[in-house]
């Protein structure tokens, strides 16, 4: 029985956050409109807390990285303005998960910074955290960063002991994968253009719509050199967490208005 009451893929520009649309708030309306609505379907399935899957948390090189200090805090620009967030870990959930991944043989640590407990206990929370959370209803969260150097089939196993620990809890668990897509869209971009770029994507759609999200893994390695997603890891995790028979999916939206690409999608439970 999947153990999350509600899951989500959702990206993290950061003028999608209201407070950072800037002087145009019509270049991602579409995906806002997308994001207020996964937060309503979050909102309804009334988690104790979310798990949140982020490409640009603190990164331990071979292992996977597990936020257990006491808060996170963190700040995130664009458009000349700023938006801040704080927020309750769930250290019970986070330890739980760290202990279901190692008895399943794959490489994970937690991690916390300054004191063990209190309020020094805080780690920087990450854009890839703050812009979902910002349409999210206002719970602890444990987020959790995957490691590139580990394989595709690690992290499917990973969000296989993730689902474990989440049943293990008895808590009503929120799961969120932090994913933009092709980052070569545009000459203008830091990473320029690559005709990959709208394949990677088109494919992806694809692949979230029609529940085939493991396909993933057969992707090589130029083709995602040449597009630059940031979104296989986190997907691959949930992958693992919500098997393909319970994946009531609702594919929400997808645009690249600028150089990346961004898709919402709800998984029902």
């Amino acid at each position: 029985m999947n153990p999350f009451v509600f899951a989500c893929i959702a990206p993290h520009g950061g003028e999608v956050i209201p407070e950072l649309q800037g002087p145009d708030p019509g270049r991602m309306a579409v995906t806002r409109e997308s994001m207020f609505k996964l937060g309503r379907y979050m909102t309804e399935a009334k988690p104790d807390c979310i798990i949140v899957l982020t490409p640009h948390g603190t990164r331990i090189n071979g292992r996977f990285s597990i936020a257990d200090s006491e808060r996170m805090q963190g700040c995130w620009e664009d458009n000349g303005a700023a938006f801040m967030m704080e927020k309750r870990v769930q250290r019970d959930l986070a330890r739980l998960i760290n202990e279901e991944v190692l008895n399943d043989g794959l490489p994970s640590s937690t991690i916390n910074f300054g004191t063990a407990e209190g309020p020094i206990s805080c780690l920087p929370l990450d854009w890839g955290a703050i812009v979902p959370l910002r349409f999210m209803p206002d719970v602890p969260i444990v987020v959790i960063t995957p490691s590139r150097e580990l394989s595709f089939q690690q992290h499917i196993d990973f969000g296989v002991s993730l689902r474990e620990a989440g049943a293990k809890s008895g808590q009503r668990v929120g799961l969120i994968a932090s994913c933009d897509w092709s980052h070569a869209h545009g000459d203008n971009g830091p990473y320029g253009f690559h005709p990959d770029a709208g394949k990677l994507d088109q494919q992806v759609a694809g692949l979230i719509t029609s529940n085939r999200l493991e396909s993933m893994m057969e992707f090589d390695a130029e083709y995602i050199e040449n597009a630059k997603p940031d979104g296989i890891w986190q997907t691959l995790i949930l992958a693992g967490a919500i098997f393909p028979e319970e994946r009531n999916v609702e594919f929400l939206s997808y645009e690249a208005p600028t150089y990346f690409g961004m898709i919402c999608a709800a998984y029902h439970s």
